[in-house]
């Protein structure tokens, strides 16, 4: 037969059931207490892969390829003191084929070194040579490129207001 329940061991119950209360509501601060530090780690070391990525993507050459041949045209931007111009535009309209039916506008950006490239560009264009134009802010520049002569080149774009 069971015995009946003392003021005594109902007491010690209580106890015990306070002393597991608290020890669960420490495991789950603990739990908590690490999980924001792993966020935070998890953060940090994105912000340290976000940062590495804009650096090497600022070397990196910025690409636009227009598929239309085998020729290409690497442009190096430069100011007024022949230092390179950072997110400059340039700009080219392509007409290109029979009767110059076909036609392409393409624009990209300079990266940190002022360079930027053109890929895929058709080695005859409508009137021999391309007109590239680049700009930034309130400076402008041009250069013209002829596929015939130099299949792949390299020219450069000087800036001025």
């Amino acid at each position: 037969m069971a015995q009946p329940a003392t003021k005594h061991s109902l007491a010690m119950k209580k106890v015990q059931h306070t002393q597991k209360a608290r020890i669960c509501i420490a495991v789950v601060r603990a739990v908590f207490v690490v999980s924001v530090l792993m966020a935070r780690a998890k953060s940090m070391q994105a912000q340290q892969t976000t940062q590495s990525q804009q650096a090497a993507d600022a070397k990196q050459i910025p690409a636009v390829d227009g598929d239309a041949g085998p020729c290409s045209v690497e442009f190096t931007v430069t100011d007024g003191q022949g230092h390179p111009v950072y997110a400059a535009n340039i700009n080219v309209h392509i007409a290109y084929g029979f009767m110059g039916t076909h036609k392409l506008d393409l624009q990209v950006g300079t990266n940190f070194d002022g360079k930027a490239s053109f890929t895929g560009l058709p080695q005859k264009v409508k009137g021999g040579t391309m007109y590239f134009q680049a700009s930034q802010g309130k400076r402008t520049g041009s250069a013209f490129y002829n596929p015939v002569n130099n299949c792949i080149a390299s020219e450069g774009i000087f800036l001025s207001k």
